[in-house]
C-alpha cells in the first residue's frame, strides 16, 4: 500500500469512519503486513481513552452489563468502543459469537463501535491483537473502551495488563462463591459488580467479598468497592460508572495509573519482541522443512522434544555467530 493511501486510511480512522475502523481492526487481527505501518500512524492519537476490563465467569451477565455501561457513557456524551472477546471457532478460527447478535440496543448508535474478537488460542482470555485494536479505537476518538473477556474461568488475568480498571462480575447462584476463585482472579479486580442482585444470595456474595477485602488489603491503598447491579433492568449501572470514575481519580492522584501504563507497555514490548524474534528465526532457519523432520523423529520415537529444541537453539545460535 502506498504511503499516501496509508495516510488517508489513518485520517479516515481518526475521523471516525466506521468502514475504515473496521478495515483497520481486521488488518490488525489478521496480521496483515500493512497493520504495523498503520498502527505507527495512529499511535500518536492513542492513549487518551479509559480502558475498562469486564471479566467473570460465563453466565454472570457480562455482555448485558457492558451494554448498559456503554449506554451510560453515551448519555455522558462519550464515544464508546467495545471489544467483546469470544471463544474461537475450531473450524474457522473466528469468534463463535458475532457482534451482530450482541448488544442489540447499541447496534444503530453511531457513537458506539462494537467488535467481536476470537481468542485465537490465547490462554489469558484475550486475543493478543486486542492491545492494537484498543489503539485503533482510541485513535478513532473513543473516550472509553470496554473490553469484555471470554469468560473461561481462572485464566482471565491477562485483561489486567490491558485495562486501566478491571471489573470482576459475580452473580449469586452461579457457583461464584468467593472462596471458589483463585487468588489471581480476585487480585486483578479494582471493582466488584455483584450482578443479578435481585436474586437470592446477592447479599451473601457481597458479605463474602467484604470479608475477603478486610483480611487482604491492597498494598496500593485502594479498597475495591462492591456495587450491586441488575443489568437487565439497568439498576446500579450509574453507580458502577461512578465507582470506575472514583478509581481513575485515585489512580491519577496516587500514581497507580502511570505505573500500570509503564508495566503494560513493558509487557507489550516483550510480547512483540518474542513474536518478532520467533517468526524471524523460523523464517530464516527452519523454513526448509526442519521442523517437520523433527516432528517425524518425535512421532517415531527416535528423539525427544527437549533434545529437538536444544538442537534447534544450537543451530540458531551458531548461525547468528
Amino acid at each position: 500500500m502506498l504511503r499516501d493511501d496509508l495516510c488517508e486510511w489513518a485520517t479516515r480512522v481518526r475521523a471516525g469512519d466506521r468502514r475504515a475502523i473496521g478495515r483497520a481492526i481486521s488488518a490488525v487481527e489478521n496480521g496483515e503486513g500493512v497493520a504495523p505501518q498503520l498502527l505507527k500512524r495512529l499511535f500518536t492519537d492513542s492513549g487518551r481513552a479509559e480502558v475498562v476490563g469486564i471479566t467473570g465467569s460465563p453466565g454472570v451477565g457480562k455482555s448485558t452489563l457492558v451494554e448498559r455501561l456503554a449506554g451510560e457513557y453515551r448519555r455522558q456524551g462519550q464515544i464508546v468502543g467495545i471489544i467483546a472477546v469470544d471463544p474461537t471457532s475450531p473450524f474457522t478460527g473466528g469468534a463463535i459469537l458475532g457482534d451482530r447478535i450482541r448488544m442489540q440496543t447499541l447496534a444503530t448508535d453511531a457513537g458506539v463501535f462494537i467488535r467481536s474478537m476470537a481468542t485465537r488460542g490465547e490462554l489469558g482470555g484475550l486475543a493478543s491483537a486486542a492491545h492494537d485494536v484498543v489503539t485503533v479505537l482510541e485513535a478513532a476518538g473513543c473516550g472509553t473502551v470496554l473490553v469484555e473477556t471470554v469468560g473461561v474461568g481462572q485464566d482471565e488475568v491477562e485483561v489486567a495488563r490491558l485495562a486501566d480498571c478491571t471489573v470482576l462480575v459475580l452473580a449469586p447462584g452461579m457457583g461464584d462463591d468467593v472462596q471458589t476463585f483463585k487468588a489471581g482472579v480476585m487480585e486483578i479486580a479494582d471493582l466488584f459488580a455483584v450482578n443479578k442482585a435481585d436474586r437470592q444470595g446477592a447479599g451473601r456474595v457481597e458479605q463474602e467479598l467484604s470479608a475477603m477485602l478486610s483480611i487482604s488489603p491492597r498494598l496500593d491503598g485502594w479498597r475495591p468497592p462492591i456495587v450491586q447491579t441488575v443489568a437487565t433492568a439497568g439498576e446500579g449501572v450509574s453507580a458502577l460508572a461512578g465507582a470506575i470514575a472514583s478509581f481513575r481519580a485515585f489512580g491519577a492522584q496516587s500514581g497507580l495509573l502511570r505505573r500500570r501504563q509503564r508495566e503494560k507497555w513493558r509487557a507489550r514490548l516483550l510480547a512483540l519482541l518474542r513474536q518478532e524474534l520467533f517468526e524471524r528465526v523460523v523464517r530464516e532457519q527452519f523454513s526448509n522443512g526442519a521442523i517437520e523432520r523433527w516432528a517425524d523423529e518425535l512421532a517415531e520415537g527416535r528423539s525427544d522434544p527437549h533434545t529437538a529444541v536444544a538442537e534447534m537453539v544450537r543451530k540458531t545460535m551458531g548461525a547468528a555467530q
